[in-house]
């Protein structure tokens, strides 16, 4: 690989001409600028970014740790965070947590040793039950600034993009208290998770604040170790009066969708489900589920934009950016 002194040698000018007319310096002529380039071109030389990184004590890499990359949900807003982080000249390495504490914290010590300019991060299950994140709070005390998305810890200052999870769940209740449905119930795989306690919570709130609604909220915790499926058509089947649903999560909707049809539910009919998920999973179900989109590749684009923000100026206050949500009455409606 050519170096700028393999040019400079070849040109018979010094190293300091050859890196000045490279990044067009009005000190150097245009006929040497010119020169410089077309054997910098000749010889495919590129840059050392080593070398920059160390020299300007920026990597221009950020560091982005999601629980799965199988998640639709990350796989979309890793593609925002790679867009924007593309088009501001930044590379990405990401990390997955996959759900595990430990995990998370040998990916933040793996990436703290310089190789990144700051962490984009959605907590892992267990860091969130655990209430650990003293791996967080020594990065920060690194000065290696930290962005959390989606999933993050309230107790932990640092810049966050989030949408109103309580009240996404609570609008969708009262859609379906407006359309007239008696008996809503709320299914679940992620009560342990921030988001998923908001979500229940809005639902709970939705029913117990309306003067119509006389029975106590109805929910379904799901347990990932069981099969899925079986959990919700024994809780359909326990549970038959049951005209409406809210899915706490981007695929239960569409199970309980399926599993109703064989039951024997007319959809929207006798049971209206509205899941949180996007299109594409919305378009897996006959009839296809209703969601509450939470715009996933936005989450991304803005947990970039906060830690942009961040790198360019590590004293401005820290701020919490809510990104909003879209409600598709699809056909399960």
């Amino acid at each position: 690989m050519i170096t700028l002194k393999d040019l400079a040698k070849k040109l018979n000018v010094s190293v300091s001409t050859i890196s000045k007319a490279l990044h067009d310096n009005p000190e150097i002529s245009k006929e040497t600028i010119t020169r410089v380039k077309e054997l910098a071109k000749l010889y495919n030389y590129q840059p050392n970014k080593i070398a920059q990184s160390l020299k300007a004590n920026k990597t221009k890499t950020i560091g982005v740790i999601i629980p799965s990359i199988l998640n639709r949900f990350f796989a979309q807003v890793l593609f925002g965070i790679e867009k924007e982080a593309r088009v501001n000249g930044y590379n990405i390495i990401t990390c997955m947590s996959n759900e595990v504490l430990n995990k998370e914290k040998e990916c933040i010590q793996l990436l703290s040793n310089g190789s990144v300019d700051g962490f984009l991060v959605a907590v892992a299950e267990e860091t969130q039950k655990k209430k650990d994140f003293t791996h967080f709070e020594t990065a920060q005390f690194a000065k290696i600034p930290i962005v959390m998305f989606d999933r993050v810890i309230d107790d932990f200052i640092c810049d966050k993009v989030i949408i109103n999870d309580f009240e996404a769940s609570k609008n969708a209740t009262l859609e379906l208290l407006k359309k007239g449905k008696k008996n809503i119930a709320f299914i679940s795989s992620i009560d342990d998770l921030n988001v998923g306690k908001l979500r229940k919570q809005g639902y709970i709130d939705a029913i117990k604040g309306n003067p119509n609604v006389t029975y106590d909220p109805i929910t379904l915790t799901l347990n990932s170790s069981q099969d899925v499926q079986s959990q919700i058509a024994a809780f359909l089947k326990n549970n038959t009066h049951i005209d409406g649903v809210i899915s706490a999560d981007n695929v239960s909707g569409t199970i309980l969708i399926s599993i109703a049809n064989k039951l024997g539910y007319n959809i929207p009919n006798t049971l209206s489900v509205i899941g949180f998920a996007d299109n594409q999973i919305s378009n897996l179900s006959v009839p296809k589920l209703a969601i509450i989109n939470q715009n996933a590749e936005q989450i991304g684009e803005n947990a970039f934009s906060l830690m942009l923000n961040r790198l360019n100026d590590k004293t401005r206050p820290f701020v919490t950016k809510e990104v909003g949500i879209t409600f598709s009455k699809q056909e399960s409606f």
